[in-house]
């Protein structure tokens, strides 16, 4: 592991040795193994439990994977097409509260759904397998794709796959390919008072 990867207070391994990476090896990922990682994102933490992340999947090789890979950036696809398994992270703006018969706005939805797509991340690196979620791919057309309605946000695609050789990826991403550094604590932590910059 990169020693960009060096936590600075104890944390468990699990955290740093969760990366991102393009180069994927195309082994199609199996359906009970995407289950498995489905199941991590269930139990989640949810506002009113609420529950609002949707993930709509397309495993390699099947029209549900094309449809998916289709509204990519061509920046993404230029690797994503490796991938085992593309899954759109959905989220609904809405819930109906217990002992209510109107749906109100949820305004912790894009925060749930991310906690959900973390432990999504995590599973699949417990089980060998790696994801890289993108924000590179075009919202109207998979809206429209996908048959999502307005009560939803698109917040993000993701890249499952078995990590693969750097010499795949396009040369302009292979000196990309190494698990990225991160801030200190002391850039984004503060006590009692919002002091960060812009």
């Amino acid at each position: 592991m990169s020693p960009t990867r060096t936590a600075e207070h104890p944390i468990q391994a699990q955290f740093t040795e969760r990366w991102s990476p393009r180069a994927f090896t195309g082994e199609a990922l199996p359906l009970a193994t995407l289950q498995s990682l489905f199941e991590a994102a269930r139990w989640a933490p949810s506002a009113f439990n609420a529950q609002p992340w949707r993930f709509v999947y397309g495993l390699a090789g099947t029209p549900a994977f094309a449809t998916l890979f289709d509204t990519l950036a061509p920046a993404n696809q230029a690797w994503a097409h490796r991938a085992g398994a593309l899954v759109a992270v959905i989220s609904a703006t809405q819930f109906t509260a217990a002992c209510k018969t109107e749906p109100q706005a949820l305004g912790s939805h894009a925060f749930d759904a991310g906690a959900a797509w973390a432990l999504l991340a995590l599973q699949a690196q417990a089980l060998g397998w790696h994801t890289h979620a993108m924000g590179g791919f075009d919202r109207d057309r998979l809206r429209t794709a996908l048959g999502v309605p307005e009560t939803h946000a698109l917040q993000a695609m993701v890249a499952i796959g078995r990590l693969g050789d750097a010499a795949t990826l396009p040369e302009a991403l292979r000196a990309r390919e190494v698990p990225s550094p991160r801030r200190p604590q002391t850039e984004w932590a503060a006590e009692g008072r919002f002091s960060f910059g812009g």
